[in-house]
């Protein structure tokens, strides 16, 4: 009640006639380039002025429903490739900087994208086009730039539309994982059967979009999915190295990826107020897959070089 009798006073006095104009020739340019609005900075304000009233009383700091945002949006999502996050659409509150609604999450989403592309750079430079591997390589590192990209402006901008593209996003890696995962198990033997798996890794993809925008965006249904394709991932990758560590000693490489990423996504399971009011156990999940990034695109390359080299010698 606190919070909405605020943000209710505040948006009356500051957010129509004269003070909003006022409002908008204050705004600093970057803000309204942003799309923060009159209404998003009263939720802002009101926010902090409820953190204080709480703290200062003795209570547990609130979280609020979708983060600064009246409306609300919200929800959890975990890595790109493995997501696991309570489905809930309460988020703690977070310091602002300049225009980026959760600094911490997006510099380290940021960190995730650059480290992709520098490792996309140098896979390209190492392997050969006519690598089997390649083209799926290259085309799970456009994919997962793309999500680092979104999770980068999701995490600057909550809003229902920068949301869904993060999310989206991340699914797309989490199938494009599979998907490589299976060309290199099976596929590069069975070009038919890659062919039909990859459409219905698409059909998948479709639906599970097409569920979420047109019928519910259901946070539960969202994260059992994505967590359910993850476990299939991890078991499929593992099975597969374990298998073949004999003869292939720069698997522990893939092993190490996938076992850490679960290990991290346990992070995801601590709900505590932000450190410093910008960092949270999202904030450390997405700095500690920095690292597990390039290890597994070393692995991709190391990979490649051996089933070129295997080709060669045939």
């Amino acid at each position: 009640p606190l919070y909405r009798e605020c943000l209710g006073r505040c948006e009356r006095q500051n957010c129509s006639g004269a003070a909003l104009r006022t409002f908008r020739a204050r705004q600093p340019l970057y803000m309204g380039l942003t799309g923060w609005t009159c209404r998003d900075d009263c939720a802002y304000e009101c926010m902090w002025l409820t953190v204080r009233l709480y703290v200062r009383g003795g209570h547990r700091v609130p979280q609020f429903h979708g983060k600064v945002s009246p409306e609300g949006s919200g929800g959890g999502k975990g890595s790109p490739l493995f997501p696991l996050t309570p489905p809930c659409s309460l988020q703690w509150p977070f310091s602002r900087f300049l225009f980026f609604q959760e600094p911490a999450s997006a510099f380290a989403s940021f960190l995730n994208g650059l480290a992709s592309f520098v490792m996309l750079l140098r896979y390209k430079a190492a392997v050969p086009p006519a690598s089997p591997m390649y083209p799926t390589c290259v085309a799970f590192a456009w994919v997962s730039l793309n999500a680092w990209f979104w999770s980068t402006v999701f995490h600057t901008r909550d809003t229902a539309v920068t949301e869904k593209l993060d999310y989206f996003c991340a699914s797309a890696v989490v199938l494009h994982s599979v998907y490589l995962c299976c060309v290199r198990t099976l596929g590069l033997q069975r070009p038919a059967l890659i062919s039909i798996f990859r459409a219905f890794l698409l059909l998948f993809l479709a639906c599970h979009i097409s569920y979420l925008t047109l019928v519910r965006f259901d946070y539960g249904y969202n994260m059992a999915a994505n967590a359910a394709v993850g476990l299939l991932n991890l078991a499929w990758w593992l099975r597969w190295c374990v298998r073949n560590r004999p003869r292939l000693p720069h698997v522990w490489k893939c092993a190490a990826v996938v076992l850490l990423l679960q290990a991290l996504a346990l992070l995801e399971l601590l709900d505590f107020p932000p450190l410093f009011w910008v960092l949270d156990a999202h904030a450390l999940w997405h700095i500690g897959t920095i690292p597990l990034n390039v290890l597994f695109y070393s692995f991709l390359m190391d990979d490649s070089l051996y089933l070129l080299k295997a080709n060669s010698d045939l």
